[in-house]
C-alpha cells in the first residue's frame, strides 16, 4: 500500500528500509516478492534517491537530475530483480564524444573501439593495449593490491597524459574516481563498461521510477514518502525497528539505504558500536559531488545531432583536480533528443565539484557563482550549437548544496564514499545483528548498477538473518 503523508504506521514489519535509492528499492522489491512484509520509507516526496527528476512549464519539460550511464549488466539485473518491461527499456548510447585540446574522438565506448582508437589515433602498440585490458580483466576484488590508478596508467602508458585522459576521465565523471584511488576501483568499473558500452533508460527517469513503484506495490511493499527516520531502535544489541515522528515502528530487521557514516553515527549512535568500528566509520571519506545545468528548448526548436554523451574540456591537459574547480573548465553534456515521452529537447550539463566551495559562499556569492556557471555552460554548448542561446526556454542550475537538501547526502555527495566505506557497510550486520546497509560505497558499489546489485546482495544476508530468527523462536 502507499501511505498518505498523514497516515500513521500501526503495523510491525519483517524489514524496514530507510531510503529509496536504487539499492533500497531493489532490496524492497526482492524481499516483497519473496513474501516478506516490507516498509520502504523515503524522506523526499518521490522515490529514487539521486535517480530522480523534475518538471517545468506544466510538464512540458522534464529533466533527469544527473547523468545516468551504466554497463550492459543493468539489463540482466533489472530482468532478475524487477521485470522484463523495465529491462527492455534499457538502450545503448551509441555515440559518446570526447572533445578537448588533446583529442577529438567519437566512440561506442566498447573495448573493440577503444582498442582501435588507442592504436590508430594515439599510436599505442596493440600488444600494450591488449595487455592493459587483460590486466583489468584479471583484477580481483579480493586481491590485496595497493596499486593506484596513477601507477596503473604509468605502468602501461608512461608519460601519456592524453591516453590517461581518454581512459580515466569518463570514469571520474561516472563515480568520482581519482588517480590516487585504488586501481581495482577503476579496473572493475571500466571493464564492465568496456564489455558492451554505455546504456541508459529510454523514456526518462520519471517513467522508470514510476514503473518501479508499480512493481513494488504489486509485490505488497508498503511505501511512505515524506517520512524522515529519526532513529534506529537498538535493543538487546539488535536492531528492532525505527522511530518515525517519535513513534516506534517495529521490525525484525532494518536496512539503511542512507549514507553509511550517517547511519552509524547519527541514526544508531556511537554508543552501540565497538570503538574500532566507530574509528573506521569516522575515517571514511566522502566522494565528490556535482553541479548540473538544466536546459530545456522552446517548443518546436531543433538542434543538429551532436552525440548523446559529450565529454568536453578546454583545459590543455588531464588534471583530475581541475575537474573539481569552482571555475570549471570541463563538463559533460547529456543530450535528450525528442521522443514520444519527451516532446521537447533537453540538455543536462554535469560537472564534478567540491561541496565546500559552494557551502562557504554567502547567499549573494552563491547566486553569482550559479549565474557564472550557467553562462559558462551555455558558452561551452555554443561551440557545438552556435544558436543554442536563442532556442532555450528553461535554464536552471543545481549545486552540491541542492543535492544535500533534496537527498540528505552528507556534503551533497553524488557518488557515496571512497573505497574504505565498503568494508564498514558490509560488516554492519555482523556488528549489530539485524541492521544492514546498502548504497553507494567503495566506488564499485556506486552508480545505478552497483547500487541495485548491492541491494540484491544484502537481501541474501537479510533472509539468512530472518530465517535464523524464526528457527530460534
Amino acid at each position: 500500500m502507499l501511505y498518505k503523508v498523514r497516515d500513521e504506521i500501526t503495523k510491525d514489519y519483517d524489514v524496514v528500509i530507510i531510503g529509496s535509492g536504487l539499492a533500497g528499492m531493489t532490496a524492497a522489491n526482492v524481499l516483497g516478492r519473496h513474501g516478506h512484509s516490507v516498509l520502504l520509507l523515503e524522506s523526499h516526496n518521490k522515490l529514487g534517491g539521486f535517480a530522480t527528476w523534475f518538471y517545468r512549464h506544466d510538464r512540458n519539460h522534464v529533466f533527469d537530475i544527473s547523468l545516468h550511464g551504466f554497463p550492459v549488466g543493468m539489463i540482466k539485473s533489472c530482468r532478475k530483480y524487477w521485470n522484463k518491461e523495465i529491462a527492455d527499456s534499457i538502450v545503448q548510447l551509441k555515440d559518446v564524444r570526447f572533445v578537448n585540446p588533446q583529442f577529438n574522438v567519437q566512440t561506442t565506448f566498447t573495448k573493440e573501439h577503444y582498442t582501435e582508437t588507442m592504436v590508430e589515433k594515439f599510436g599505442v602498440a596493440k600488444e600494450t593495449v591488449e595487455a592493459f585490458f587483460k590486466h583489468l580483466a584479471e583484477m580481483n576484488f579480493y586481491d590485496n593490491s595497493q596499486m593506484t590508478n596513477r601507477e596503473l596508467f604509468e605502468k602501461f602508458f608512461p608519460g601519456r597524459n592524453d591516453v590517461t585522459r581518454f581512459l580515466m576521465e569518463p570514469i571520474t565523471y561516472a563515480n568520482g574516481s581519482t588517480l590516487d584511488d585504488p586501481a581495482i576501483t577503476y579496473g572493475i568499473v571500466f571493464s564492465n563498461f568496456m564489455s558492451k558500452g554505455v546504456y541508459t533508460f529510454t523514456g526518462g527517469t520519471d517513467h522508470l521510477i514510476n514503473r518501479m513503484k508499480e512493481e513494488l506495490l504489486k509485490n505488497n511493499v508498503d511505501i511512505k514518502l515524506q517520512t524522515k527516520v529519526e532513529k534506529i531502535q537498538i535493543e538487546n544489541g539488535k536492531a528492532q525497528g525505527v522511530y518515525v515522528n517519535g513513534k516506534l515502528v517495529k521490525a525484525k530487521a532494518v536496512l539503511s539505504n542512507g549514507n553509511i557514516r550517517s547511519t552509524v553515527l547519527n541514526l544508531v549512535g556511537e554508543e552501540h558500536f565497538p570503538a574500532d568500528y566507530v574509528e573506521k566509520t569516522k575515517a571514511i571519506r566522502l566522494n565528490s559531488s556535482s553541479c548540473q545545468v538544466y536546459m530545456g528548448l522552446k517548443e518546436g526548436a531543433t538542434i543538429p545531432y551532436i552525440g548523446e554523451l559529450v565529454f568536453t574540456s578546454t583545459h590543455p591537459t588531464y588534471e583530475p583536480a581541475r575537474l573539481l574547480d569552482l571555475k570549471v573548465s570541463s563538463r559533460t553534456f547529456s543530450v535528450y533528443y525528442q521522443e514520444e515521452r519527451r516532446p521537447r529537447i533537453a540538455i543536462v550539463s554535469s560537472t564534478n565539484c567540491h561541496y565546500e566551495d559552494w557551502k562557504k559562499l554567502s547567499k549573494e556569492e552563491y547566486e553569482k557563482e550559479k549565474e557564472f556557471m550557467i553562462e559558462e555552460t551555455i558558452k561551452g554548448l555554443e561551440a557545438f550549437i552556435p544558436d543554442i542561446r536563442e532556442k532555450l526556454e528553461v535554464v536552471e542550475a543545481a549545486t552540491p548544496v541542492t543535492v544535500e537538501r533534496y537527498t540528505l547526502h552528507p556534503k551533497g555527495s553524488s557518488f557515496g564514499t571512497k573505497f574504505e566505506g565498503l568494508d564498514v557497510s558490509m560488516n554492519l550486520h555482523k556488528t549489530i545483528p539485524g541492521l544492514f546497509h546498502a548504497g553507494s560505497v567503495g566506488i564499485i558499489m556506486s552508480g545505478w548498477l552497483g547500487a541495485a546489485n548491492y541491494g540484491a546482495i544484502q537481501v541474501n544476508a537479510i533472509e539468512s538473518y530472518l530465517g535464523a530468527q524464526n528457527v530460534s523462536v
